[in-house]
């Protein structure tokens, strides 16, 4: 079949149609840049720790002596009075060890009496003998027996002052011990744990039973356990704010009181023998090691209770109204930092110094401006979560 050059021409058409066709549904789409502009800001950096909350005081009130717990004169959660009676112990047995140490001391003093008497008589006689051996009248036996029980006497009423001493001892001890059963709150504050019930039997004599727990609510000490590797960022002074599972949105701001100087497992370690301090030691190589910081916070209402967990944030530097930029928009390479500035919708690198950065952001201290735009990432896959966190060397002249 013979094609005319009318049909060469529409072929010919045809075919350049379609390639253009092609070509257009082939395009390569344009690069959509994900950027941030350079604004200012606050900045702050920080360090997060886990703590619990206490009592800034706290105290076991318990029993110096043994007894059945009488009466318990508070309830649960009552406020208490430095000085106010909390529990008695029932007095019967202390007021008799009292009674006979009074007794005993009385006996005392009575023969300590008739010694004096017997004594006065003693010296008569002596004076008497002396006189009468002076004048021949009396033998020297009568004499040094006259002596000799002046001197007994003497000693056993010397020997009295001591039992006399050791009496009034027993009876102040007895009359300590007698208001001993009446328990008193050493500080003022709420009760937060009734340990002995009414009824029970208190035994003191290797330790001292705790009949309530009293704390002081007003203000409460947040322990922070803090990494060994941020302990070393944080100083006392520093300004800190927490949460409470129950208010995550409400924050509490104190200043960091102290850092305890050893880590939280020390004590654990102290209390360990020498049998087991091998297999400790090399179990707490391996693990983590935290140091307790401490700070105060006001608790007029009582809100926080003890025991309750805190987010706790550490500010360790802070900058206000600074340039800054997503850190995700940063690349480093050889300690130094690049971003790409988005320049009439072309991306340039640019070197930049840095100062300040949080989990979020970093201030920027030289190489951009602001309102500069900044890339963080591109529909072509070609961003800093792509590379790592690096990029390639930049081109000469960078």
């Amino acid at each position: 079949m013979k094609f005319s050059l009318k049909h060469w021409i529409f072929i010919c058409v045809i075919v350049a149609a379609g390639l253009a066709v092609f070509l257009y549904l082939n395009k390569p789409s344009p690069v959509q840049y994900i950027t941030s502009p350079v604004r200012y800001d606050d900045i702050k950096q920080t360090v997060v720790a886990t703590g619990t909350l206490n009592a800034i005081q706290q105290v076991s009130v318990g029993s110096q002596v043994s007894g059945q717990m009488k009466s318990l004169k508070v309830k649960l959660g009552d406020h208490v009075e430095k000085g106010q009676l909390v529990a008695e112990i029932d007095p019967v047995l202390n007021q008799n060890t009292l009674k006979q140490a009074q007794a005993n001391l009385d006996s005392a003093k009575a023969q300590k009496k008739a010694k004096e008497a017997l004594l006065t008589q003693y010296r008569l006689a002596y004076q008497r003998q002396q006189r009468m051996w002076s004048h021949d009248a009396t033998s020297k036996a009568d004499l040094e027996e006259a002596a000799a029980s002046l001197a007994t006497t003497e000693a056993e009423i010397h020997q009295l002052d001591a039992e006399i001493i050791s009496a009034q001892v027993s009876v102040e001890t007895a009359k300590a011990n007698l208001s001993y059963t009446q328990i008193t709150s050493p500080i003022s504050g709420n009760v937060i744990s009734i340990v002995t019930q009414e009824g029970q039997t208190v035994q003191a004599a290797q330790s001292i039973p705790t009949i309530i727990k009293v704390a002081n609510l007003d203000t409460m000490t947040v322990k922070a356990e803090i990494s060994e590797a941020d302990v070393i960022h944080v100083a006392t002074g520093m300004p800190v704010y927490f949460t409470v599972l129950g208010e995550p949105n409400k924050q509490y701001h104190a200043t960091l009181r102290a850092i305890e100087p050893a880590s939280t497992d020390e004590s654990s370690d102290d209390s360990s023998s020498s049998s087991s301090s091998s297999s400790s030691s090399s179990s707490s190589s391996s693990s983590a090691i935290y140091y307790n910081g401490l700070f105060d916070v006001a608790n007029p209402d009582h809100r926080l209770r003890v025991s309750m967990t805190a987010q706790v944030t550490i500010i360790t530097a802070q900058a206000q109204h600074v340039l800054t930029i997503p850190v995700s928009a940063i690349d480093t390479f050889d300690n130094r930092y690049f971003v790409r500035v988005l320049n009439k919708n072309q991306p340039e690198k640019r070197e930049i110094k840095i100062g300040l950065k949080d989990s979020l952001h970093a201030q920027i201290i030289d190489g951009l401006k602001e309102n500069e735009v900044v890339v963080i990432g591109d529909n072509a896959g070609i961003s800093s979560e792509n590379t790592g966190g690096r990029m390639m060397p930049p081109p000469p002249g960078m």
